[in-house]
């Protein structure tokens, strides 16, 4: 069996924000989401992982974004403990992938305007 590094799925945690005032504890949770994604690194990478065929992506295909592989290890992990991204190992490489839910998650704590 492969080594399945997981993380907890992102949930929506919150209502969407035209719904009521988050709690405290939502917000923080929101804003660590958020936050992770305010650097255009984590940003690349989490795109180039959501976009890749599958929805899944070797670092080997990823790794490409303009810094070190030891910055872009550093990215994918805080991608990682922040819920976004989980990780299986096969062999040498490592796999990233997003779950379905953290972009639902994200959907749907921005909501729809106009809705």
């Amino acid at each position: 069996m492969p080594n399945i590094e997981s993380v907890e799925h992102a949930e929506p945690c919150c209502p969407p924000l035209t719904e009521r005032p988050l709690t405290a504890e939502e917000a923080v949770r929101t804003a660590a989401m958020f936050k992770a994604l305010g650097d255009p690194v984590r940003l690349r990478l989490f795109s180039l992982v959501a976009s890749h065929d599958g929805g899944e992506a070797c670092v080997c295909d990823i790794s490409d974004v303009g810094v070190s592989q030891p910055t872009v290890s550093h990215h994918l992990k805080k991608l990682k403990e922040t819920g976004l991204l989980t990780s299986e190992r096969r062999g040498t490489w490592v796999y990233y992938r997003v779950e379905p839910s953290v972009l639902a998650a994200m959907g749907h704590i921005l909501g729809r305007v106009g809705a």
